[in-house]
């Protein structure tokens, strides 16, 4: 038996990259899980059927989570399914990245909107349901650049610091229900995101990291598990894998 043999969990933008990692690996500790996806309606089957082959159990979700009633209706699709929720991990995110004198309207919002607005819709979903099983798990993808900033991506650093700022709250509020919540600040790590930065530039930042690499979608879902299975006096932190590049 894994440490999350039957939990339910759910994984936002599990098709790809670091979502895919994480849904992988609470599978492989025994949790049942939702892999939610938005558009890459194949890589999410081939996260399904990764986990079945495994032995496991898992199902594709085809939700826009930056809208709340499609957010909502994927949380009560596990619950028809499963008839619990115990693990959110709110992990779906994009870039729109350009500098503040060419950023768009458009570019603001449509960020903020996935990567922030997406945490809202997904917890408040979720929260009612581990409220009355007095148990639930949040875990909340930002990233060092909600931190530190990052140049041109003025977008991005506000959805991320905004989703750490969140996760303080909630976990104030949800504590005395056995809830906690979590926010994980990766740092560079290697996905089709990282994948579109020359490769130029891709030295150029290794070279700011103290442990002159990037890190593995597999080295952020390893604390993700430990957070869901070990994390039980662990609440509104924020938990940096990133190499180092900020401390």
């Amino acid at each position: 038996m894994g440490k999350l043999t039957g939990r339910v969990a759910i994984v936002t933008g599990a098709s790809r990259g670091i979502g895919r990692a994480i849904a992988l690996a609470l599978a492989a500790e025994g949790a049942k899980v939702a892999v939610n996806y938005n558009s890459s309606e194949a890589a999410a089957q081939e996260v399904v059927n990764t986990i079945i082959a495994n032995n496991g159990e898992a199902m594709p979700i085809k939700a826009n989570v930056s809208q709340a009633d499609e957010a909502r209706r994927m949380v009560q699709q596990v619950l028809d399914r499963w008839g619990r929720v115990d693990i959110l991990v709110n992990n779906a995110g994009i870039t729109r990245d350009r500098t503040l004198r060419k950023l768009t309207d458009e570019d603001w919002s449509t960020v903020i909107q996935n990567n922030l607005n997406s945490v809202y819709y997904c917890t408040t979903a979720v929260m009612q349901p581990m409220i009355e099983q007095k148990y639930g798990r949040i875990i909340n993808i930002s990233s060092f650049v909600g931190q530190a900033g990052n140049f041109g991506q003025a977008n991005y650093a506000a959805s991320k610091g905004g989703i750490i700022a969140f996760t303080k709250t909630a976990a104030l509020e949800l504590a005395k229900y056995n809830i906690t919540v979590n926010a994980l600040a990766p740092g560079f790590t290697i996905t089709d995101m990282l994948a579109k930065v020359p490769e130029q530039i891709q030295e150029q930042i290794k070279a700011r990291i103290p442990m002159g690499r990037f890190g593995l979608p597999e080295e952020i879902a390893k604390a993700v598990v430990f957070l869901a299975a070990d994390g039980d006096y662990i609440t509104g932190q924020q938990i940096n894998v990133n190499g180092g590049v900020y401390m």
